[in-house]
């Protein structure tokens, strides 16, 4: 099949019946894209200004803006969009400027139906493309947030401990902090806030800091209380132990399921979804390469539920997907939509084929 037949195919299945073909615009509005996605992926976009000054940004993706115009059209009213057209971010390995297709179900009342219909989809893209023996990981938020809500520890660090998954390095430099908490801290103990931004206002003046071009003393005084107060929430050894075993978790589906039962003695989490989630994935095809990552999940906190990515032989993600039932509330909608995708990349499943 040559290129533009592979194009022609892709662009039939994005655009297949019942399915609504997005074209979002390129130029869009980069404040939603700062809020939900954060500053890892706001300095990978391309910002530009029109002429009374406004911001835009040459569009990163297609899922933000399709689900906006999705809530402005009625959250809660079914749907299925299509896409397939450039997208712009900077990149250290490749151009900035390259094409990518998908599909996002939106409201649509059957969950599971939905993601079979995701997971469909991304083959039917790998077929197009000849990827017969993808490797495919997979992961379970829900899964993590079961455990994370069952651990014991004081409410204060849950959602911190949760706004680190996903990232490696960063949760365990927190479990590393929570395991060896400081013994001693510095500044004002035990004052009341309006004696510390006091104790502040008096140190900001002494070494010549303006008390007005940064932050107050009041906000560093409550920034301050915070932090003691977060030190004095200790977190029992054990959970650390059991979060840090937990996330080690990684291999062949079946045996690292496996893994997560025999922590039953500790914990109890439900797997019955995560198994049928995970047999949705393996009877999309042959595949002895599955692997279930309990500590997968991308660097968004509005994803829930499964998030997969399916690679070939080259390097690089051919076709990435998942649950993301928080993203239209977050957005502005009045309740949570249940919400499922599929993004694929043309220029390295190009490459796939020529490799």
């Amino acid at each position: 099949m040559t290129p533009t037949a592979r194009r022609d195919a892709l662009r039939a299945l994005v655009s297949a019946p019942g399915v609504t073909l997005s074209a979002p615009p390129i130029l869009v509005p980069p404040a939603a894209y700062f809020d939900l996605a954060g500053e890892e992926f706001g300095a990978r976009m391309i910002l530009t200004q029109g002429t009374d000054g406004t911001e835009f940004c040459l569009r990163p993706d297609f899922t933000l803006p399709i689900a906006i115009d999705h809530i402005a059209s009625g959250a809660a009213t079914p749907a299925a969009y299509g896409y397939l057209g450039p997208v712009f971010r900077q990149r250290a390995d490749g151009p900035t400027e390259f094409d990518q297709g998908g599909m996002e179900l939106l409201a649509l009342p059957d969950a599971d139906a939905a993601l079979d219909k995701i997971i469909a989809f991304a083959r039917s893209v790998l077929d197009i493309y000849g990827v017969t023996a993808p490797h495919i990981r997979v992961g379970d938020i829900d899964l993590f947030e079961t455990l994370l809500a069952a651990c014991d520890m004081p409410d204060v660090w849950r959602p911190r401990i949760r706004a680190r998954f996903g990232h490696p390095e960063a949760m365990s430099a927190l479990l590393d902090r929570l395991a060896n908490p400081h013994t001693a801290t510095s500044g004002p103990v035990g004052m009341p806030e309006t004696d510390i931004a006091d104790w502040v206002r008096e140190l900001m003046l002494t070494n010549g800091l303006s008390l007005t071009e940064s932050r107050s003393p009041e906000e560093i005084a409550q920034r301050y209380l915070e932090k003691q107060a977060l030190e004095a929430a200790h977190v029992p050894a054990e959970t650390i132990d059991l979060l840090r075993r937990y996330l080690a978790i990684s291999g062949a589906a079946d045996t690292a399921l496996a893994q997560i039962e025999a922590m039953r003695g500790l914990i109890d989490l439900p797997l019955d979804a995560t198994r049928r989630r995970v047999d949705q994935l393996r009877l999309s095809g042959e595949s002895s390469n599955l692997v279930f990552d309990a500590a997968f999940s991308p660097r968004l906190d509005y994803y829930t539920g499964i998030t997969f990515e399916m690679t070939g032989q080259g390097r690089g993600v051919l076709v990435s997907g998942g649950q993301y039932d928080r993203l239209l509330q977050r957005l502005g909608a009045n309740e949570q939509i249940p919400a499922v995708g599929c993004a694929v990349w043309v220029d390295r499943l190009e490459a796939e084929v020529r490799s």
